[in-house]
């Protein structure tokens, strides 16, 4: 398939090479609506009010904790067009686990995020069942964008500094990047 197209349609992963997604720790989470439209609500002095649509957001994300029993939530936010969380895997059952591989990838494979519970697998549960719930609303062209932001948080100090962001994101939206209010057009 690489000799076909020759790389020309590869797409880098977001992802830390080699890192495996799975393992215990904390993960910072952007989630943002395709072309950044404005499906979550609106900012009205500094804070955000929801829409139908991110009322099913929060609630899907808040849900998370009870698909993925190992997952605990932290701060989390939800702002027009996109939505900020922690995610902590806390699974002490997970290197317990034998699993069975014949090969290195596909679908059978060790290197199948879908295998485990990864943050790809919560992310992909969540944007799926929100996905499903919006769609039952009427007038709606809701659509994620394809893909989302991580960070592996390492430390403590990292961890405050990030709940800290996620408090005050709302009264920072008039200067956020993602507003599409705050682009020039030329």
């Amino acid at each position: 398939m690489t000799e076909k197209f020759k790389n020309k349609y590869h797409i880098k992963s977001l992802r830390v090479q080699g890192y495996d997604y799975s393992q215990n720790g904390a993960y910072f989470i952007t989630i943002c609506t395709k072309d950044k439209k404005n499906y979550f609500g609106k900012i009205k002095n500094g804070k955000m009010e929801l829409s139908d649509i991110g009322n099913i957001v929060q609630k899907y994300w808040q849900e998370i904790a009870t698909q993925f029993l190992f997952v605990q939530l932290d701060e989390f936010v939800i702002i027009p067009n996109h939505m900020h969380g922690i995610i902590i895997i806390n699974d002490d059952s997970r290197d317990a686990i034998n699993r069975v591989s014949t090969d290195n990838g596909g679908v059978t494979g060790k290197n199948n995020p879908m295998l485990y519970n990864s943050i790809s697998r919560f992310i992909r549960w969540y944007k799926g069942r929100c996905t499903f719930e919006i769609n039952k609303l009427d007038n709606t062209d809701f659509a994620w964008q394809s893909r989302f932001y991580d960070r592996i948080i390492r430390n403590d100090v990292e961890l405050n500094k990030i709940r800290e962001y996620i408090q005050i994101n709302p009264r920072e939206w008039d200067n956020d990047k993602n507003n599409i209010d705050n682009c020039i057009v030329l």
